[in-house]
């Protein structure tokens, strides 16, 4: 097995591509790094009218692009969007920790049962892979949306088993943290906060969270579907930002641009939220013994348990062994400059 990442254009040219989520943050950094890689065909799912009416008058002079409502419950309706693709990027949940906690039931309706829609659709389409975008908060679940996402990715696992014998369908799924500038994420609500003059609202100003521009984010999670073989769950590498250092550097940098005086943007720790972790993790303890560090990407392969007879783990030996669980509290804490830089290089400030 190949550890090198390889670039876009060779994974996706001339092939046809479906995004579910597409509106969304991140599905929408998807198609536009899709459309740069000269895909043959590109369909645009989401539930969400008005912004996907926006995507779509963004992508409408692209005659490879066509956007569709539609919902991930609705298997049919997904069947028959898959026919005739050769990929899937499935990026369509609900991913809000509070509103998941207050409408348990429609989480696991979108991100559990809407998982093995996609599964289910995508094999009757016999699609060629088929990668589900996950979260760090799958790892050691504490929260419903977690809980809903660590689901998703078994159902990606075992249909490597499970699929109907005639569909040669591979699936996989993808980790990372926390997308910065993505929408209801930290960096633009402490905007916000800095513009209204109002505190800065930290959980903990010790939280310490995997953060990455979603540009970089969107191209390992596409360049992960590449080295798909059937149940693995790749981790994306991120930086780590403590919490309340993001806050102050946030201030600094902005404060002046609004008008206001650094000194009086106060920074309220209000705690944490139902559910919220300290610290994230994007491995377990459990899947350490089954990871390889491939570069940019940690890969975990599928448990031997779901393993059937003959069948050859073709990761055994590729890369290195990884050594510690990936927790944001293990890695290297960026400084304040670093965050700085960051942010301005990847549009935060």
């Amino acid at each position: 097995m190949d550890t090198s990442i390889k670039p876009l254009e060779e994974i996706y040219a001339g092939k046809s591509v479906v995004v579910t989520g597409a509106a969304g943050s991140v599905g929408q950094e998807i198609v536009r790094q899709l459309l740069a890689c000269d895909v043959k065909k590109l369909v645009m799912l989401d539930n969400a009218e008005t912004e996907l009416f926006h995507l779509d008058e963004q992508t409408n002079s692209d005659k490879r692009a066509s956007a569709y409502l539609a919902d991930i419950r609705d298997a049919d309706k997904l069947a028959r969007h898959f026919q005739g693709m050769d990929y899937v990027l499935h990026s369509a949940a609900y991913k809000h920790v509070p509103l998941c906690e207050r409408s348990t039931e429609l989480a696991v309706d979108v991100n559990v049962a809407g998982a093995q829609n996609v599964v289910k659709a995508a094999c009757q389409a016999n699609v060629k892979k088929v990668l589900f975008t996950s979260s760090d908060k799958a790892v050691n679940p504490t929260n419903v949306m977690g809980a809903t996402k660590l689901l998703g990715e078994r159902i990606f696992t075992s249909s490597h088993y499970n699929k109907p014998i005639k569909a040669d369908t591979m699936f996989g799924s993808t980790r990372f943290g926390n997308v910065v500038g993505s929408r209801g994420s930290v960096v633009p609500l402490f905007r916000k906060q800095i513009e209204r003059g109002s505190p800065i609202t930290v959980t903990d100003p010790e939280m310490t969270r995997f953060m990455m521009s979603i540009e970089q984010a969107t191209s390992l999670v596409l360049q992960s579907l590449e080295k798909i073989t059937g149940g693995e769950v790749f981790v994306t590498k991120m930086p780590v930002f403590k919490i309340g250092d993001l806050a102050e550097v946030m201030i600094e940098e902005l404060a002046g641009k609004y008008g206001r005086k650094p000194e009086d943007i106060e920074i309220k720790v209000v705690g944490r939220r139902v559910g919220e972790k300290i610290c994230e993790e994007l491995t377990t303890e459990e899947e350490v013994a089954r990871a390889r560090d491939i570069g940019d990407l940690i890969v975990v392969t599928r448990h031997p348990a779901l393993a059937e007879s003959g069948d050859v783990n073709v990761w055994s030996d590729v890369g290195e062994p990884l050594k510690n669980n990936y927790v944001s509290h293990n890695e290297e804490i960026a400084t304040k400059s670093d965050i700085k830089n960051y942010l301005k290089e990847w549009g935060g400030l």
